[in-house]
């Protein structure tokens, strides 16, 4: 593939087929740690650094070992043992070269290991027929829009907490119609790709 098709993959990944805001997967961090900016960036940083890891692991282990094998049906299970071999690694370094950053992602850290995003993007790389560069660049553009989609819904908890809603609309309902506007916000993106590249 050309590097406009690489581009096309990173950007769709970034706004168009966005984990987090257009396929709903990876709600758990999303919704507990966008309270703060400084949390978010950081999960959002870690969500990159394990997708790309798991993605560099899984697509070999899929082309070299599983199928080779006659053991594709092993594939959900192999992957989420590299994925949680992956996120004890990144707990390791965040808890020695960042403590303050390890301290406040708390219990959202080591739930990257069942964050669903991560799986799933290993597994629709190999569903989509990407090769190794390709499921790179897809991983790193489905990170990036992790990223972004913490970044931005920080920004909007931030004001939703200090808005004056209605008693029973403050907390968790808020929080979730804020995520459902930045969520449908994301959709008009689908059609601007695809025009940019045409």
């Amino acid at each position: 593939m050309d590097f406009k098709g690489l581009i096309v993959i990173l950007l769709t990944s970034v706004f168009v087929n966005n984990y987090v805001l257009s396929k709903f997967l990876g709600i758990c961090p999303f919704l507990g740690v966008s309270k703060k900016l400084d949390q978010a960036t950081g999960m959002g940083l870690s969500v990159i650094f394990v997708m790309l890891m798991a993605t560099a692991a899984t697509w070999p282990i899929q082309y070299y070992v599983l199928e080779p094998l006659n053991l594709g049906y092993m594939q959900t299970i192999v992957f989420i043992l590299v994925i949680a071999a992956l996120v004890q690694l990144v707990e390791m370094i965040l808890k020695k070269y960042i403590p303050g950053l390890h301290a406040s992602l708390g219990v959202y850290l080591p739930l990257i290991t069942t964050n669903c995003a991560v799986l799933g993007v290993t597994i629709n790389n190999i569903t989509d027929g990407y090769n190794f560069v390709e499921s790179m660049v897809s991983s790193l553009g489905c990170g990036l829009g992790f990223l972004l989609a913490m970044v931005l819904f920080s920004g909007v908890r931030q004001r939703t907490e200090n808005c004056d809603a209605p008693k029973c609309m403050k907390g968790l309902p808020i929080t979730l119609i804020a995520a459902a506007i930045v969520s449908l916000s994301f959709f008009g993106f689908a059609g601007v790709i695809d025009n940019l590249f045409a």
